[in-house]
């Protein structure tokens, strides 16, 4: 049997560890908030200076985001977020781009270390973050459901069935606030499971040691093609809440934040104009709008402000491709996941995401 009994012990033992958990929190927040400050322009000089973009990584793989193989080659969605930065910046990422390996706990005190010059880590905008830790996020580039995952066999078909049952979810994440407060709210008793490491957190759902695992659905899609057999775990239905995955700065470097911004938003105008790393040259010499024209370059006007080379949105363009080629290779039809975009995708094509203008 999958199911654990545990019920009368696990409310209070729930309570204590949440507690723990907030206070951790709160001492991490009054320790790290000095430091964290940037002024304007701050973060591109010293990384110009540098001639690298320290990006933050993954301690293993983090399917479909943060992937390292046994040659040390870094690939996921994530990551090509990063590659575009560094190539916003120097107009290649090779050479410009040392991907760092990070933990969840540690991605924070090591942006504000200086460790980090940016973390991308499917990190979700929380109002704590923002503020008491003097964090600044981007735009949104992904919109993550969070749901819950089963084993089929356990008949499971919705999360009030996991009573006295056990939760696998990230250790040191938002998804173990927004599954802790969920379990306070409805007064479901299950055991919270909190793991760092991603392949132990995997490990631990996939062997039966927890009858469920709360997570986003993306990456739970990940974790069920690790499955002998991925039919043996479905989606509840329910959806306990959806999270704005962004890029993070320090607080008060706005030149970074708007270079974060406007790499997200070449990569959505090229995917709604159609332009990928494979025709850029050719719609570069007959752009078919001035908005186009001036994302790549062919006429001036979107170097300058952010201290960048009017060239950058079309380097980016040709190395990395637009939004849906980096989905695509990363999460859907090129990758093993074969993830669709759902809420991720182009409002126009039934998604939430749209471009600012290119004025």
């Amino acid at each position: 049997m999958l199911f654990h009994n545990i019920k009368g012990k696990v409310a209070m033992r729930n309570i204590v560890k949440y507690a723990t958990a907030l206070a951790v929190v709160a001492g991490a927040t009054t320790a790290m908030q000095a430091p964290a400050a940037a002024a304007f322009g701050d973060t591109l000089k010293a990384v110009k200076e540098r001639g690298t973009l320290r990006c933050s990584g993954h301690n293993g793989s983090y399917l479909g985001f943060a992937e390292i193989d046994d040659r040390g080659v870094w690939t996921g969605y994530d990551i090509d977020l990063c590659r575009a930065m560094a190539t916003a910046i120097f107009g290649d990422h090779e050479g410009h781009l040392e991907v760092v390996p990070v933990g969840w706990a540690q991605r924070f005190p090591s942006l504000q270390s200086g460790d980090l010059d940016i973390v991308i880590k499917a990190s979700g905008w929380t109002f704590g973050r923002d503020t008491d830790l003097n964090l600044q996020y981007t735009q949104p580039y992904l919109l993550a459901p969070m749901r819950m995952m089963v084993h089929a066999e356990s008949d499971i078909d919705a999360i009030s069935g996991l009573e006295g049952g056990s939760i696998c979810t990230p250790a040191g994440t938002s998804n173990e606030r927004y599954l802790a407060e969920y379990l306070e709210r409805t007064g479901l008793s299950a055991e919270i499971v909190a793991i760092e490491r991603t392949e132990e957190l995997d490990a631990a759902y996939l062997s039966g040691r927890c009858d469920g695992y709360f997570q986003w659905d993306v990456v739970l899609g990940t974790v069920r093609l690790k499955a002998d057999n991925p039919d043996d775990h479905v989606f509840l239905d329910e959806v306990i809440s959806a999270e704005p995955i962004g890029m993070i700065a320090r607080q008060g470097d706005d030149n970074w934040i708007d270079i974060g911004n406007w790499v997200i938003n070449a990569l959505l105008i090229a995917e709604a104009n159609g332009v990928t790393s494979e025709n850029v040259d050719e719609v570069r010499a007959n752009p078919p709008s001035p908005a186009v024209a001036k994302l790549l370059g062919a006429t001036p006007g979107i170097g300058t402000q952010l201290g960048l080379d009017d060239n950058w949105g079309y380097n980016v363009i040709k190395k990395l491709g637009n939004t849906s080629q980096v989905w695509d290779r990363n999460l859907g039809t090129g990758s093993p996941y074969k993830i669709d975009r759902g809420m991720n995708a182009l409002f126009r094509d039934g998604g939430v995401f749209y471009h600012l203008i290119l004025d």
